[in-house]
């Protein structure tokens, strides 16, 4: 069953997203070489809970005992912070984090860049976000989440690259998971048609080689089966009257993307 939103809930959502928004931007001062992913995930936690008063909605589910998944190189999702993964030169970073206040839960992530990053993964991060962007556009009343997948997809494809089809968006509010799921690829005008009030998340997880996937030992971490970089970016997104509100959004994105690197 999907939840919509009314206005009164969209306020208080609005003031969620902005504090989950707020965390990855101050995260960037920390994501540097030598610094390992346990002790950024320790300093999230920190900001979560002391300077927002908010609730780490990723520690206890499933058994996670992080506020955010740090996914490194060819990492696709739920990488788990670790004292032992110290960040290099080069390295490409995702940091995705669930902030919950005010009953809702915002869900966000970013690609960070480590020192001097190859032009080929800086591509890869670039060409990601603009497939997140591409499907955010599809985002209004009337049409479906088919839309939206044929729009990630096809920019994706068109830049050489392939889409993770295990794990897709989701419907988000008073719980993490809700209806309905937004796969990132799709047909035009197919699926459930977009209603105002809808709340979920758009976050394609877009690999430099093969789609396929494979997990780690620990059975939750996902990483890319042929060893090739993978990068995601992440919003927790409003259906409007007329089109969409990005609940998530950051200030650094009114800048170009190159300057976050």
């Amino acid at each position: 069953m999907i939840k919509l939103k009314d206005q009164n809930e969209i306020l208080l959502y609005r003031q969620t997203g902005k504090i989950a928004g707020e965390i990855l931007t101050t995260l960037k001062e920390h994501v540097k070489v030598g610094v390992d992913t346990y002790t950024i995930a320790k300093i999230a936690e920190e900001l979560i809970v002391n300077k927002y008063q908010a609730i780490p909605s990723s520690i206890g589910q499933y058994d996670f005992k992080f506020a955010l998944n740090s996914s490194l190189n060819n990492v696709i999702c739920h990488g788990v912070p670790s004292k032992n993964d110290i960040l290099k030169d080069g390295d490409i970073l995702n940091l995705d984090i669930t902030v919950k206040k005010h009953n809702f839960i915002a869900d966000t992530s970013r690609m960070y860049a480590v020192g001097t990053v190859s032009p080929e993964a800086i591509r890869l991060c670039k060409i990601t976000h603009e497939c997140m962007w591409k499907g955010i556009e599809q985002v209004r009343p009337g049409n479906t989440i088919g839309d939206i997948g044929y729009a990630i997809h096809t920019h994706a494809t068109r830049n050489d690259y392939t889409v993770v089809r295990e794990y897709c968006g989701h419907g988000i509010g008073q719980k993490m998971h809700e209806d309905p799921q937004i796969p990132h690829y799709g047909t035009k005008g197919k699926g459930l048609v977009l209603q105002k009030g809808m709340t979920f998340t758009i976050e394609p997880m877009i690999n430099q080689g093969s789609r396929q996937i494979a997990h780690l030992d620990d059975e939750w971490t996902v990483v890319t089966k042929d060893g090739k970089l993978s990068a995601q970016w992440e919003h927790t997104i409003l259906v409007t009257d007329k089109g969409y509100e990005i609940l998530t959004l950051r200030d650094e994105e009114r800048e170009e993307f190159s300057k976050w690197f």
